[in-house]
């Protein structure tokens, strides 16, 4: 196969985009199991998505900030992801502005309407060199579209859609839920909607999330192909626990897979309930999977003081918004109820943005520019934030066990004192701070530090000595791999990325307004 693909685009790889009627259609599960599946017959492949807004995001070896889901698609195709695999990542810092990420480095904060309003256009030729040196350098490169194809009011200045596939000249599969319904109206609409110069890159449809007996959805695939001229490439079955490291939401990850199917039972006499503050901005909060991977452990998102009662470890994520999580901690009553757990000896831990709120002071002329806020004043941190972002992948020791994890903050810790140093941060009592993102994923570290939890609270809490959260993540990476290539059209996949977009596809009236 491989020699195939290098075959059919000579010194360019061949390429897709998968595309969705709507946003959360199943886009990046998608994209992570073409990868997956390609990998696996000894394809080069990589992910690819021109633009991407999240709150979740990762940092790349090279010191590059891309979002965590082309990070995980990346793990799918077994290579190391790099700026190339997101070249624009916005991070909302409020609903009408958003910083700007491109090629790895902050470049600014722009509201939607003066982004869309130019600078995203302006990107599209950065874009697609991004796109031509992945395809140079790999036998294919799957890329993910965002949103919906057919947002026609923001065609104009399209670089991730369709805009980006006419520029380079790819196929396009549009993926559609069919667990929301609707979902033969949505891809005739999605379809219908799209000029007729758009419409002859829509090569076909997948249907995700299917619940039930597969020959009663045939004669409507049958329909919609006599409707569009457009085949359905595969019906993927509705199963718990296959999200990634996606966008934003709460539904994403490794969690899904460890709350929705059947957990290990405890490996000691009791389990150990983490209740994580749902702040606003929240971002990252992809840290606490790792918790939630541990048998015995029981792992909630919280937003009222009441629900930290029968918690044995608080959990104060990252967040692009510190100041204005830190106010919205105080108005819920979660800020009194966390410095009561403080006094009590009780464990809370806090992450990044979650760590600069537990310290005495934060002064802030960057992200919030509310100048000196007073924190809860649980360790002895001081936080000035910095124009430059820190952006870092470092590597130490903590509890005894080695530790690997990544950097995304403006804010500067100075600690000053405490009971012991904690990666970058420190512990005083029971309350933990550190900078650092992805620490949890360290297996040994992090049943060391739910043995100090569990002492902490009083719980007859043992982790299970044998999880190994990598190993888990690469089981959820097959199962994604084995969805396509079970319940694909592989061999229309293939075509489409060998061959690019086929001849002859009709145009579906009405076409873009």
């Amino acid at each position: 196969m491989n020699g195939r693909l290098k075959a059919a685009g000579g010194a360019v790889g061949g390429g897709l985009l998968v595309a969705g009627t709507t946003s959360d259609a199943g886009k990046s599960v998608v994209t992570a199991g073409i990868c997956r599946w390609l990998a696996r017959q000894g394809v080069r492949v990589a992910p690819f998505k021109a633009q991407n807004m999240s709150l979740n995001s990762f940092v790349t070896r090279e010191g590059a900030e891309i979002g965590r889901a082309q990070a995980m698609q990346a793990a799918a195709a077994r290579v190391e992801p790099t700026a190339l695999m997101n070249p624009v990542l916005l991070k909302p810092g409020s609903d009408r502005s958003s910083q700007v990420v491109l090629l790895g480095k902050p470049v600014g904060e722009l509201s939607a309407r003066g982004y869309h309003a130019g600078r995203q256009e302006q990107l599209l030729g950065t874009v697609t060199d991004c796109l031509a040196e992945l395809r140079r350098t790999h036998d294919a490169v799957i890329c993910e579209g965002a949103g919906s194809p057919a947002e026609i009011n923001l065609r104009r200045t399209d670089i991730v859609n369709m805009g980006l596939a006419r520029a380079a000249r790819i196929p396009v599969v549009v993926v559609g839920d069919i667990d929301r319904g609707g979902v033969f109206a949505s891809f005739f609409g999605t379809t219908a909607l799209l000029s007729k110069e758009d419409q002859a890159l829509v090569a076909g449809y997948l249907v995700n999330k299917f619940r039930g007996d597969v020959t009663l959805l045939e004669p409507g695939l049958a329909m919609l192909r006599g409707l569009t001229g457009r085949q359905t490439l595969g019906v993927l079955p509705f199963a718990h626990g296959l999200g990634i490291d996606e966008e934003d939401g709460l539904r994403v990850s490794l969690r899904g897979a460890v709350r929705e199917s059947a957990v290990a039972p405890p490996h000691g006499a009791e389990v150990l309930r983490v209740a994580v503050c749902a702040v606003p901005l929240m971002s990252n909060f992809t840290d606490v999977d790792a918790l939630a991977a541990e048998p015995g452990v029981v792992v909630r998102f919280v937003d009222r003081a009441e629900e930290l009662a029968d918690a044995d470890l608080v959990v104060l994520p990252g967040t692009r918004g510190t100041v204005r999580a830190l106010e919205w901690l105080r108005a819920r009553g979660l800020a009194d109820a966390i410095a009561r757990r403080a006094a009590e000896g009780r464990p809370v831990l806090g992450i990044c943005g979650g760590f600069q709120m537990l310290g005495e002071l934060i002064e802030d002329e960057v992200e919030s520019k509310a100048g000196t806020v007073e924190g809860l004043g649980l360790l002895p941190v001081r936080v000035r934030f910095a124009a430059e972002k820190t952006l870092a992948r470092p590597a130490g020791t903590a509890l005894g066990e080695p530790v690997e994890g990544y950097e995304i903050h403006h804010g500067v810790a100075e600690v000053t004192g405490g009971d012991e140093e904690f990666l970058d941060g420190c512990r005083a009592g029971s309350v933990w701070g550190t900078h650092w993102h992805g620490s949890l994923e360290s297996d040994g570290f992090r049943r060391a530090l739910l043995r100090r939890v569990a002492a902490d609270a009083g719980r007859a809490f043992v982790p299970a000595p044998g999880t190994c959260f990598a190993a888990l993540r690469e089981e959820q990476l097959d199962r994604l791999g084995d969805l396509i290539e079970e319940h694909a059209d592989t061999a229309a996949l293939l075509r489409l990325i060998e061959e690019g977009v086929p001849d002859g596809l009709p145009f579906v009236p009405p076409g873009a307004p």
